[in-house]
């Protein structure tokens, strides 16, 4: 099993060897414009990959997944193929970087991992930046969508019928129908039978994540067994994904991110939702 977290030491090593392939997965949640703080400052030869313009837009449903024609042609454009040695970091420490390790994945590419906490690190570090465009030769991503990875509404019903495994990431409040979703128009509460997970707790707080030991311990007092099929879901899929790059820490890594997540579960009026406590 390969590590899906890099330290920022053995980033500077791989990026002084060459080969390796640098992504700014960011994506802020208030509306600021990561691409323009990619030109700012990014770690040297790092594209930008925009998980809202590489994405499904004819859904109504923010950043879902795109077609996988869409995905090769926007990625090959970044110069990254599917068997580049590809790193994603995110300028808020470990957010959105999840999300775009899980893309890859999803779209076939075969060594993806996250820089274990992103730019803040590295930039604590006194490590190289640079700033303005950073480019490649455009290259062919094969893509080959890995369908066991993505949940749909109609297999996470059919999972929570199952007695499936579902942990939700949002944090504990949003979960149990006390805090308002960000998103208009969307209930408050959870699915029936998910079980929660705030993200913010599997981190420290230097915006690395927690080791393996700690992982599986905050996964077995959610109740939930990491050596089972889990679906992960959130407010958008972005953190969900982190749940799931802290399962493929401990050997699952064919845990799915239900791709709607609360988005879309919260405004149909044909899904169930309940508060209180899991």
């Amino acid at each position: 099993m390969r590590d899906p977290l890099i330290a920022t030491e053995d980033l500077a090593d791989r990026l002084a060897e060459g080969g390796v392939r640098v992504v700014d997965g960011s994506w802020f949640m208030d509306g600021r414009d990561a691409r323009s703080a990619w030109r700012d400052a990014h770690i040297p030869g790092a594209v930008f990959f925009d998980l809202d313009a590489v994405a499904d837009r004819t859904s109504g449903l923010p950043h879902m997944l795109p077609q996988p024609e869409l995905f090769a042609r926007e990625v090959g454009d970044l110069g990254i193929a599917e068997n580049d040695h590809i790193v994603v970091y995110d300028q808020a420490g470990l957010f959105s970087a999840a999300r775009v390790w899980w893309t890859f994945r999803a779209m076939g590419a075969l060594r993806v991992q996250v820089l274990d906490g992103g730019l803040p690190k590295w930039r604590s570090e006194g490590r190289r930046l640079d700033s303005g465009v950073s480019s490649r030769p455009a290259a062919l991503f094969q893509a080959r969508l890995r369908g066991t990875l993505i949940r749909t509404f109609d297999e996470v019903t059919h999972d929570l019928g199952a007695g499936g495994q579902i942990v939700d990431a949002r944090p504990a409040a949003r979960f149990r129908g006390e805090a308002p979703e960000p998103r208009e128009g969307l209930r408050s509460g959870h699915m029936p039978g998910a079980r929660s997970l705030p993200y913010t707790e599997l981190l420290n707080s230097d915006g690395t994540m927690k080791t393996a030991s700690d992982i599986r311990r905050l996964f077995d007092a959610a109740g939930v067994d990491p050596e089972r099929p889990v679906t992960t879901t959130c407010g958008s899929g972005v953190t969900a994904a982190i749940l799931a790059l802290a399962l493929a820490r401990l050997g699952n890594e064919t845990a799915a991110v239900y791709d709607g997540s609360w988005a879309e579960w919260g405004s149909r009026a044909d899904a169930e939702v309940v508060t209180g406590p899991a």
